[in-house]
């Protein structure tokens, strides 16, 4: 990583806005972007997202923007001190390793010697030290026979730099025992419950108490996502379970049925309308969208069979989250499709209509080649068979 680098991340999170930073520094918004990501790789964690074509950023940024401002505070002063047109502290290209050899040098008081404990040659460091004193534009050694002694000019850059390596180091440290707990812990993913009372929270609650209760190595993290979302985070690597209504394009993962229900139609309460047709006729329909299980499966019902829909315009094809579909239809009217299980939780705020055609609607837990991965799969089969009454697939299935 470089200083001024390190000082357009920093801006970018002071300021929550790529587009801001880059018209205050002058620079191209595509190098404000590349900073920001280059300092979530270095240091292994999410700092900001895209959203409407601008990056946000996000609550876990905070520290990190506490942590790079003694960094910042010491660009700014070594862009100040050189004083020249090309100093400003956006664009000083110091990287951190060239600082932490400077300071092995003044430390050792010997180029030869900063150069066998760094396992680099002698040439290469005094080629690098020169190049350092040529941006900085001051000498920081004084040259001797026994050695090489700062400056008065090196002294100070001294201080600025051990400053700033500290402060790196620190932030650095934080990362390494993210990377640690993230490696020990167990990930599973989820799509999203209708609420508490689901089927899936009380199944990834069961799940949660049985595992701490075995004193297993491996701590949980638990994520919730679209079906969609759960898909790919498998395929990335970002999890390494996952529950979710459709298994399409997993088919290098080990995958289980977790159960299989039927869809009814979910629709308000004060609803008159007694058939599916009618139902559909007159109210706006909200569904996930047809890249999910549940959305695929509404699809089959072809309810655009109803010519003469009213609400059409309003209909929400893309709501990718239950608990919204359940409030849109028990508050504004709409109407929706669930898996049985999933409905009769909520059959005190919606009414559950039957449909004239048999729709199956599965579920699954899908998962990787880790062994913690397959013994929480287990769990989850046992815990959602204690919770609506499935049989269990034999142990060795999960082998």
């Amino acid at each position: 990583m470089q200083l001024g680098t390190l000082f357009i991340a920093s801006h970018v999170l002071s300021s929550g806005s790529v587009r801001e930073t880059a018209r205050q520094l002058s620079m191209a918004a595509s190098t404000v972007s590349a900073a920001i990501r280059g300092l979530e790789t270095e240091l292994a964690i999410k700092l900001t997202e895209r959203g409407s074509g601008e990056l946000v950023v996000l609550l876990a940024s905070g520290k990190v923007r506490d942590g790079l401002q003694p960094i910042v505070r010491s660009v700014e002063q070594l862009s100040e001190w050189i004083g020249n047109a090309d100093s400003s502290p956006a664009r000083i290209a110091v990287k951190i390793a060239t600082m932490e050899r400077f300071l092995e040098v003044a430390d050792q008081g010997s180029i030869n010697r900063a150069a066998r404990r760094l396992k680099l040659g002698q040439p290469q460091l005094s080629l690098q030290i020169a190049t350092l004193e040529k941006l900085i534009g001051h000498q920081l050694f004084a040259r001797q026979a026994q050695g090489s002694t700062l400056t008065d000019e090196g002294q100070r850059v001294y201080a600025m730099f051990s400053t700033v390596v500290q402060a790196w180091n620190d932030l650095k440290s934080q990362a390494d025992e993210r990377y640690q707990r993230s490696a020990r812990a167990l990930r599973i993913g989820s799509i999203i419950p209708t609420g508490s009372e689901s089927w899936v929270a009380r199944c990834l609650g069961a799940l949660v108490s049985q595992w701490n209760a075995s004193r297993s190595k491996n701590a949980i993290s638990l994520v919730l996502m679209t079906a969609d979302d759960l898909r790919e985070a498998l395929k990335s690597g970002r999890i390494d379970v996952a529950i979710l209504d459709s298994v399409f394009g997993l088919e290098r993962f080990q995958h289980r049925e977790l159960l299989q229900t039927d869809m009814v139609m979910i629709a308000p309460q004060a609803s008159r309308d007694t058939t599916v047709r009618a139902l559909v006729e007159n109210h706006p329909i909200c569904t996930p969208s047809s890249r999910t299980g549940l959305g695929h499966a509404v699809m089959a019902l072809s309810h655009e069979r109803a010519v003469n829909r009213r609400f059409r315009n309003q209909d929400i094809t893309a709501a990718d989250s239950l608990p919204v579909i359940v409030d849109l239809v028990a508050n504004h009217g709409y109407i929706s499709f669930l898996g049985r299980v999933s409905a009769l939780p909520i059959a005190d705020k919606v009414r559950l209509v039957e449909l004239d055609t048999h729709v199956p609607m599965p579920y699954y837990v899908a998962f990787n080649h880790r062994k913690a991965a397959a013994d929480a799969s287990a769990m989850i089969i046992e815990a959602v068979a204690a919770i609506v009454g499935v049989p269990v697939a034999p142990a060795e299935m999960l082998a």
